[in-house]
């Protein structure tokens, strides 16, 4: 997120709009995920990402009234990214502190990274019923020496996809932790 750009297209100074996201953030309207830095020589990533904590707001703001209204709308996606996010916090009890995302500028990603206990979580979210491995994915767990990848997807079951990764329904993350 940039502050800066936010601003000018609203026609506040940065300071302020930092100030009104603080403010969402701090009534869990807003979670902001943190840049993870890593030193592997790549350009990353080091603005945050923001999302909506409630979905039901979410789809209000974006005229959503009705499942079939998700089901074809064009953030579905990013709809069940933030959700999906949310759950596995939850499962995790992680603090803040203890969440991240990580990209670089060459278009690898990783969804939620959770440091906790000294262990190193890697989540990617889909909206899909067969999940995949990207190429992505592989970078993620190279770079930042993950020792295993999970998938969060709408389904009931959980599986491997690769030696280090899993495809895991959301009903399933209650064990998790």
């Amino acid at each position: 997120m940039n502050t800066a750009e936010l601003g000018r297209s609203l026609g506040m100074a940065h300071t302020t709009v930092r100030k009104y996201i603080d403010i969402l953030i701090g009534t869990f309207m807003v979670r902001e995920l943190r840049p993870w830095i890593e030193n592997i020589g790549k350009r990353q990533v080091k603005s945050p990402k923001m999302y909506i904590r409630d979905s039901g707001i979410l789809h209000n703001l974006l005229g959503i009234t009705s499942e079939d209204d998700l089901l074809h709308h064009p953030k579905i996606g990013a709809s069940w990214e933030g959700f999906a996010l949310e759950e596995v916090i939850r499962a995790h009890r992680a603090t803040p502190d203890e969440t991240f995302f990580w990209g670089t500028h060459n278009q690898a990603e990783l969804d939620l990274l959770i440091m906790k206990d000294g262990k190193r979580f890697g989540y990617e979210f889909k909206y899909t019923d067969k999940p995949r491995v990207t190429k992505s994915m592989n970078t993620a767990l190279e770079d930042l020496s993950l020792n295993h990848l999970t998938i969060i997807y709408p389904g009931d079951k959980t599986f491997p996809i690769s030696p280090r990764i899993e495809a895991r329904g959301l009903c399933e993350i209650n064990s998790l932790a």
